[in-house]
């Protein structure tokens, strides 16, 4: 085993040394897998930051409760009567008695993009200072927080960064009425961030919402536990409505669009791949060819067929790999960390998210790379492995 080891050692510095001799061609299998994985990179970052942003968004001790069959809260709306019958459900917890509920609507109202100024939907979120502590991760990072009763906003940090008009003290037309941007929070990379707040009656009433809300956030005494609001819904007639738990709420939200990002990635990837791999054959074909003589003179004094073939693969996959990491850092100095928004979820409004090379999308950038080097090198491999001696020095004639 150590001799067999030691062939392929010495064939595969062998070849590395020729590679001069075949720079050109090396040179465009080299770049045409770092586009692939450059290509695969972006649209992974786009998944992978997307799908950060939701999933931070989510917790296990709040329940999201909206009229059943509604899918989101857009479709959502509730009664005041129902919601004053959905604040004794068990299950919910409580401060000095009181149940910590959240009444909230969710409007869709206009904005405009920073780069571009494409128009696009922008969420409001009617909501009383009640629904702001049950954010846990939610921070005030300029400003102050809206008063009940005045047309005031807060706004996401990174709705102030990707889109126009919503700087700190501005004024900006939502609906019929101006609203003054008198604070910016964050919400460490939730969805929040994307969003617009107000009070909730001001934006019933400028909405003409009729003291009707669209969806209730509950703490829940029992983190993950929504059985007994289940229980307590299902028996009782007046009540069409159904709960989930914040973080699966979420998450559900997302499926959409993250699934459409990650199958949009790999068939695009997969397609040029195959354009790649027919070039990487013909290349390692070529340098099989050119190095038939030296091939010949290596089985004629004694080393194996096998010792050639993984030293052609080995060199393959070497291409692959450094071809692959082009395409990483390439993708990396390109998108990684640029801030983006997209339509999210089943609300039709804007979601703003990093793109980011995570550690899994990286692998998989090179897992790709390395199965086209494989089949890319497997075939010219098997080729110069079982070639004769005698065509091969024929073939260097």
């Amino acid at each position: 085993m150590s001799m067999f080891m030691q062939q392929i050692g010495a064939i595969t510095l062998m070849n590395i040394k020729t590679i001069p001799n075949r720079f050109w061609e090396t040179l465009v299998i080299l770049i045409s897998i770092a586009v692939v994985i450059a290509v695969l990179q972006v649209f992974l970052a786009m998944n992978s930051g997307f799908s950060a942003t939701v999933a931070s968004s989510g917790s296990d001790d709040l329940a999201i409760i909206l009229r059943n069959g509604s899918q989101s809260e857009l479709n959502s709306s509730f009664t005041p009567e129902v919601v004053n019958i959905i604040k004794n459900a068990p299950g919910i917890a409580r401060i000095q008695g009181l149940p910590e509920v959240s009444s909230e609507l969710y409007v869709i109202v206009n904005g405009t993009k920073r780069a571009g100024g494409d128009k696009v939907n922008l969420p409001l979120r009617g909501i009383d200072l009640e629904g702001v502590a049950l954010r846990d991760n939610l921070a005030l990072l300029e400003g102050r927080m809206f008063t009940p009763g005045m047309n005031e906003i807060v706004v996401g940090q990174a709705a102030v960064k990707q889109f126009s008009g919503l700087e700190l003290n501005s004024e900006i037309k939502l609906g019929r009425n101006v609203w003054k941007v008198v604070g910016i929070f964050g919400g460490k990379g939730s969805v929040f961030d994307s969003e617009l707040w107000a009070d909730a009656k001001i934006v019933q009433s400028q909405f003409n919402r009729a003291g009707s809300v669209q969806l209730l956030r509950v703490r829940l005494e029992n983190p993950g536990d929504i059985s007994s609001i289940q229980v307590f819904i299902a028996a009782d007639d007046r009540l069409n409505a159904e709960v989930f738990t914040e973080a699966e709420y979420f998450k559900q939200q997302a499926s959409g669009t993250a699934d459409f990002l990650f199958y949009l990635g790999w068939p695009l990837a997969i397609i040029m791949a195959l354009g790649t791999l027919a070039g990487s054959l013909n290349t390692m074909y070529s340098a099989v060819s050119q190095r038939a003589g030296d091939i010949a003179t290596l089985r004629a004094i004694g080393f194996n067929g096998w010792a050639i073939f993984w030293s052609i693969m080995l060199e393959s996959v070497l291409y692959a790999i450094v071809g692959g990491i082009a395409g990483i850092v390439i993708a990396y100095y390109m998108v990684d960390g640029i801030v983006a928004s997209t339509l999210g979820g089943r609300n039709f409004t804007q979601i703003v998210f990093d793109f980011t090379l995570s550690p899994t999308v990286v692998l998989n950038g090179v897992g790709l790379a390395i199965v086209i080097g494989v089949l890319g090198g497997l075939l010219p491999a098997l080729r110069a492995a079982r070639l004769p001696i005698t065509k091969a020095f024929n073939l260097n004639l």
